[in-house]
């Protein structure tokens, strides 16, 4: 039986200089993606690579006194391995100035010329050079770059056009044809009202003001400009214009790509430019641009110019490569924006994978061994406090299985880790040593098989996000091929009795808190000197701008008013409420178990009058989550819960149950 085929593709990567922890965002959302779809059985290509031609590129060369490819090779070099030290396991790695690529983009170009979608003319206009775009004077912002906000500059020079208004309606057609063909949806209302309703200018294809790119055979002063030849890569690497018949063998089984990932930036080319060009050439477009979001800095988009940018390698080196991916896949929903600061990547570490993750693995294994003779036991029957931690899991695989479809893949991981805490939460509630202490050993047995194929289920789920240490704990337990594949998910109990449990070294260890941030501060010194001179700078500014504004201030303490400073003072947070149960002696409170991704807090809320607690089981709701923690009652409370009301009625502020526990409310 012929294996279904799935295609997946990231941005081919502008090597001007070595890459950051938000290149690697991308790269490894789309790894967990591709390996997701090998373990459903797909035929997966997984394509990443180099964008090596352009102004930039001969500039920095020129900079750092080398040829350009002895530059370029060196930064190729790094960038691989990089992906090999994430655990990128792309199936080919495309390089724009490889033979295979440069040869087709030229059979490409002649061919477009031919059919009269390129034209020879001359560009006059706005360049920005380190986008390498070209802009219309309406396009500018503040007479900048849209995009990166620096200079342009006006350059006029012989170039060839592609036509692309000649295939506007086809466009839009194929748009509405095909609705999920752009996500997140709300990027396709920017490109139609941003760009195509204005009137979409035909597009600069060549350039003859350096000469770095793949040249036009017909006329060799031009060189092939950047999107025509970069876009080309999704079908030149598949073999696309080849001669060699298993080449083209490879083309006609992968193409047209199920999707490309792309950073927000560089949607407008792959929505528009390349299905247009696609078009040009009578061929398929594909299924799905999915236009995700920045990795940001507290103080904005990561940058060399900023020096805020975060060199991947140095975090891999510290914490391991599956710590990374899964603070990156967990902490930021796909397609939108995230902001990385080292406190949020210490608390995932700490309460996710070790408290957590590690702490489930490590405490079964000791039971395993302390009760059991280190021997995974035989079962002696179900109970209904065990069926439900299993009902659990096995609608988990359901849950990830819809999540990974939508590529929501911070929402797998929560539904994920909802049966790894539920699992430590079975082990406190069913207790193992008293059961031993009592001599209960046929409900012993089932405590500790009930443990164990949990364990072997999350280390299946976990395998496409954390790969290395889903193999160790397959490893460590003993789980046969056949146990560790996606099928065997969809029942429980695939756990050989019988196998003996090895033991080892916790999988995370707990993180000194104030150690690693330290440790953090030095490994970003240049990032945070930068971050603390910007902050410096932002005091004088609100200094100016308070001295120019007094009366506006002294309005403002009237009428109570707070500034952006003391309002950002307060961390809002999405919470799930897990439980809920009234205090005693009190008619109004009530007290509440609440899901807030790395952790589940006591709040004490004054509600009871206005909800039932059944009512309230399940609810997202938004969280004051640096609020003191107080007594209500004799009761801990630590936050607060957000409401609105309006005469005797109450509302609670509640968001999406797409929002995963643990969002920033910003």
């Amino acid at each position: 039986m012929t294996k279904p085929t799935f295609y997946i593709t990231t941005p081919i990567y502008y090597p001007n200089d070595t890459l950051h922890i938000g290149h690697s965002y991308t790269t490894v959302a789309a790894d967990a993606l591709a390996r997701y779809k090998r373990l459903r059985g797909y035929d997966v290509m997984y394509l990443t690579g180099t964008d090596e031609h352009g102004q930039k590129i001969q500039k920095r060369a020129e900079e750092a006194g080398k040829d350009v490819m002895e530059f370029l090779d060196e930064i190729i070099a790094w960038i691989r391995d990089l992906w090999d030290k994430l655990d990128i396991s792309y199936d080919d790695f495309i390089r724009t100035t490889e033979p295979r690529h440069t040869k087709v983009v030229e059979e490409i170009f002649e061919r477009l010329i031919e059919q009269g979608d390129i034209y020879l003319d001359a560009y006059e206009g706005w360049y920005c050079t380190p986008c390498e775009s070209f802009w219309a004077e309406r396009e500018l912002k503040d007479g900048k770059c849209p995009d990166c906000g620096r200079e342009v500059h006006f350059v006029r020079e012989p170039s060839y056009f592609f036509r692309m208004s000649k295939y506007v309606d086809r466009l839009l057609q194929f748009y509405e044809e095909n609705p999920d063909f752009i996500q997140p949806e709300s990027r396709k209302n920017e490109m139609i009202n941003n760009f195509i309703k204005p009137g979409l200018q035909d597009l600069c294809v060549s350039r003859t003001s350096f000469d770095w790119g793949v040249r036009v055979r017909s006329n060799p002063k031009h060189v092939v400009y950047v999107w025509l030849d970069a876009l080309t890569n999704y079908i030149t690497a598949i073999g696309y214009g080849s001669d060699n018949p298993a080449d083209r063998e490879k083309f006609e089984r992968y193409w047209p790509a199920n999707v490309h990932f792309v950073g927000k930036e560089i949607v407008r080319f792959h929505v528009i430019y390349w299905p247009i060009i696609l078009m040009a050439l009578g061929l398929p477009l594909p299924k799905k641009v999915y236009g995700h979001g920045f990795l940001l800095m507290k103080d904005g988009k990561m940058s060399k110019s900023k020096g805020n940018v975060i060199d991947p390698k140095l975090l891999i080196e510290r914490y391991g490569s599956d710590a990374i991916r899964y603070f990156l896949l967990r902490e930021i929903p796909f397609g939108q924006d995230g902001v990385f600061t080292p406190d949020s990547l210490v608390e995932r570490l700490n309460y996710d994978l070790a408290n957590d993750l590690g702490n489930l693995v490590h405490r079964t294994t000791a039971m395993v061994h302390k009760f059991s003779g280190g021997v995974i036991p035989v079962p002696a029957g179900y109970q209904a406090q065990d069926q439900a931690l299993i009902d659990l899991a096995l609608q988990t695989v359901k849950d990830v299985e819809a999540h990974m479809d939508e590529m929501q893949f911070s929402l797998a991981l929560s539904d994920i880790w909802k049966v790894v805490r539920q699992a430590n939460k079975y082990i406190d509630d069913t207790a193992p040593w008293a059961l031993y202490k009592n001599g209960d050993t046929d409900r012993l047995n089932t405590v500790l098989y009930t443990m164990t194929d949990v364990i072997r289920m999350v280390a299946v789920l976990i395998q496409p996000f954390l790969p290395r240490t889903a193999s160790e704990i397959l490893r460590r337990y003993k789980i046969d091929a056949e146990a560790a594949k996606w099928d065997a998910l969809y029942s429980f109990g695939a756990a050989s009795s019988g196998q003996t449990v090895e033991q080892g070294n916790p999988l995370f260890p707990r993180l000194d808190i104030k150690a690693e941030l330290a440790a953090l501060a030095e490994l970003t010194g240049k990032r945070a000197g930068t971050e603390a001179a910007a902050q410096t700078a932002t005091k004088q500014e609100v200094k100016q701008v308070s001295e120019k504004q007094t009366q506006e201030q002294q309005v403002v303490e009237k009428s109570n008013l707070i500034g952006i400073d003391t309002f950002s003072q307060v961390e809002l947070r999405v919470g799930q409420i897990q439980s809920a149960e009234r205090v005693e002696g009190a008619d109004k409170l009530l007290k509440l178990q609440v899901d807030l991704g790395s952790e589940v807090r006591q709040i004490v809320s004054g509600i009871a009058k206005h909800f039932t607690t059944d009512e309230l089981v399940g609810q997202k709701v938004v969280v004051v989550a640096n609020l003191k923690p107080v007594k209500l009652r004799g009761v801990q409370s630590n936050g607060m819960i957000l409401a609105a009301s309006e005469g005797d009625l109450l509302k609670l502020v509640t968001v999406p149950e797409t929002i995963p526990n643990g969002a920033v409310v910003k």
